[in-house]
């Protein structure tokens, strides 16, 4: 493995992992983390399509969606706007609209 790229005009070349510059192990909790000022779209649950099968919850990569009251709420905090949420939907129940409407 050789990896070449420039820094401050410099050549650096990695020829293994003895040459990698060190990396933090752990980012933190991603509940510290609120994503969702990156959105530009807000998926909306349709709660009478909703079968409850919570696929939503498992796919999300991140924690927003919580199950309250045993229906999936999404928390507009931590959501990306990635729609992993509504393409993973067996029922269409969630669709979106385009953020800050």
């Amino acid at each position: 493995m050789v990896i070449k790229f420039q820094k401050n005009d410099k050549p650096v070349i990695i020829t293994g992992a003895k040459d990698m510059p060190p990396m933090a192990a752990a980012l933190g909790s991603m509940l510290q983390n609120k994503t969702g000022s990156w959105r530009n779209v807000r998926p909306i649950i349709d709660y009478d399509k909703c079968i409850k099968c919570f696929i939503c919850w498992k796919i999300c990569p991140e924690p927003a969606i919580k199950i309250v009251d045993e229906l999936p709420v999404i928390d507009y905090d931590y959501c990306k706007g990635c729609l992993m949420c509504a393409e993973e939907c067996p029922k269409d129940a969630i669709d979106f609209e385009k953020e800050g409407k």
